[in-house]
């Protein structure tokens, strides 16, 4: 599960950011148990974030930036190594500071079936790690497994810290191998530790991501995979096929084409019988963009994982956008703690008449760009909305924020303006 995410000098993102889907006073009853406890009360963690914002203000780099630390977690040790740049990152470009300074990323999760807590992060230059840490908090006590960091201009190697008998791993052997262009996270699991493989499974494994794609094979790989791979098949092609069916494509069943190999869907027809159509070149970018996210969303709900969703609006109707909040939302539906973090432009999430509110006060974050091109991020709570407000009237009024800096009419004016010039 996670709980928090930080974040600075990436992409838009120059000045630290952090993301808490911990639960707040505002909480609407949707919050879920992590199993950890602070000062006598449980700790509650929300299954759905969704992040708001105008064009261009940086919610994207926002989810990338979690996905560039997966990618580091996943790839610095076999990886970094070949690359022409020691130590891939994108540092804010916008001032010759930032570029100069360190990239910081920083999860904490809850892992386990005894749930601890543990925060790990690292801080990226172009030329090496300068700093790695993770820290365990069995019983709520801080247990620092190791503290590195990078060796003083004019020295060698650099220095790590561990403290206690928390991380019980071949400490000495690890350090030795870790390269200063290396992640010891992912140095440790090459090496089949066990205690560090439980953190990097997280990132392999229970964090995934749909991003918004032309139509393409790669793309519906995940849905494709449950679908075809022999021990899945009967677990998710009749979940798979219902949730297709309801959502009202006209679609009747799936199968898959003997001669190609390929998923076929099948369609009613107009004299009551059906027929299928080809995938790529005549199904709907709708029935698509359905398609390629039910693997995904099932894989997750059944592991118990993250679901990372760039422009959930652009890939599904809001009404289905909303009935995938609410699935996150349900215990039924989401008995296993599944957690989903989105970006959208879709305000009918905030609530109304049509939707009625899918998303809570405490589960909306708002991204605004700065004059000097960095983002900002805040929660929609800040603004300490009433229960009862109508929280997409105040949104798309401006209250909270996180909406273009355009006036009515402003954007006809000028392209008159234009177009008076070019026949004047």
């Amino acid at each position: 599960m996670l709980l928090r995410f930080r974040v600075a000098n990436h992409r838009s993102i120059r000045d630290e950011q952090e993301l808490s889907l911990i639960a707040t006073e505002f909480d609407e009853g949707t919050a879920r148990s992590t199993g950890l406890r602070h000062r006598g009360r449980d700790v509650l963690a929300q299954p759905v974030v969704g992040v708001f914002g105008a064009n261009a203000s940086g919610k994207s780099n926002l989810l990338s930036a979690l996905l560039a630390m997966r990618e580091a977690v996943r790839n610095s040790f076999a990886d970094w190594a070949k690359s022409p740049e020691a130590v891939p990152r994108e540092p804010f470009k916008l001032d010759a500071e930032s570029r100069e300074n360190t990239t910081l990323f920083e999860v904490d999760l809850v892992l386990g079936r005894e749930p601890v807590r543990y925060t790990y992060g690292f801080e990226l230059s172009d030329e090496r790690v300068e700093a790695e840490w993770l820290h365990a908090y069995p019983h709520g006590r801080r247990n620092v497994w190791f503290d590195r960091e990078a060796a003083r201009p004019g020295s060698e190697g650099g220095e790590f810290v561990f403290k206690g008998e928390g991380f019980k791993g071949e400490r000495d052997a690890l350090v030795k191998f870790t390269r200063p262009n290396a992640l010891f996270l992912s140095t440790g699991v090459t090496f089949n530790d066990p205690q560090l493989s439980a953190i990097h499974r997280w990132f392999l494994r229970d964090l995934r991501a749909v991003w918004p794609g032309r139509i393409s094979k790669s793309r519906s790989n995940s849905t494709r995979h449950l679908l075809t791979h022999p021990e899945l098949t009967d677990h998710y092609h009749a979940r798979i096929t219902d949730l297709l069916q309801s959502a009202d494509l006209g679609i009747t069943r799936l199968d898959t084409d003997p001669d190609t190999g390929e998923i076929r869907l099948w369609h009613r027809t107009s004299n009551g019988g059906e027929a299928p159509l080809d995938f790529y070149s005549e199904e709907s970018l709708g029935t698509h963009a359905w398609f390629v996210f039910l693997g995904p969303m099932l894989t997750v709900l059944d592991q118990g994982s993250v679901l990372v969703v760039d422009e959930l609006d652009s890939s599904l109707h809001p009404t289905l956008a909303a009935e995938v909040v609410r699935v996150f939302q349900d215990p039924d539906a989401n008995p296993r703690g599944a957690q989903l973090l989105f970006t959208t432009h879709d305000a009918t999430l905030l609530g109304g008449a049509v939707l009625d509110r899918p998303l809570g006060r405490d589960q909306v974050w708002i991204t605004t760009k700065k004059h000097s091109g960095e983002t900002e991020l805040y929660p929609l709570s800040e603004a300490k909305p009433r229960k009862e407000e109508n929280l997409e009237r105040g949104y798309l009024r401006g209250r909270y924020g996180g909406i273009p800096r355009v006036t009515a009419g402003e954007i006809v004016r000028e392209v008159a303006r234009q177009e008076a010039k070019a026949t004047a």
